[in-house]
């Protein structure tokens, strides 16, 4: 299921494991190009970098960002206004205000932009 203003960009993957996991995307979220998302929960307001992979049964907290080639491993839960980076992907710090508001929003409304523009 996907939310609102949710861009999936070039490449990436979304997918789930049949009668296993389901995969839930909040509203606000971008999914960077060529990620896999595979039954996990992302809630609002998420920015999932570059190649980066998000397994089972993980869910992301709202106002997370999870790094460029990141690997989350299946079951973690990633508290909310974290950034996750690495491989494994461990807790780097809190997501400031600024990001939030700047970086997150900005990437998940410009997208929003972009497909605007092919909708004639």
């Amino acid at each position: 299921m996907l939310g609102n203003n949710v861009n999936v960009q070039d490449g990436a993957v979304i997918h789930c494991t049949y009668e296993k996991t389901k995969t839930l995307i909040g509203n606000n979220v971008s999914i960077g190009h060529n990620a896999i998302v595979h039954g996990c929960k992302i809630e609002d307001n998420v920015l999932i970098g570059m190649g980066s992979i998000v397994m089972d049964n993980v869910v992301v907290g709202e106002g997370s960002v999870i790094a460029a080639g990141a690997v989350v491993l299946e079951g973690t839960k990633i508290e909310s206004g974290s950034l996750y980076a690495g491989v494994p992907a461990k807790r780097v710090k809190s997501v400031s205000k600024e990001l939030r508001e700047g970086e997150i929003a900005r990437i998940a409304n410009n997208y929003s932009k972009y497909a605007s523009w092919f909708k004639t």
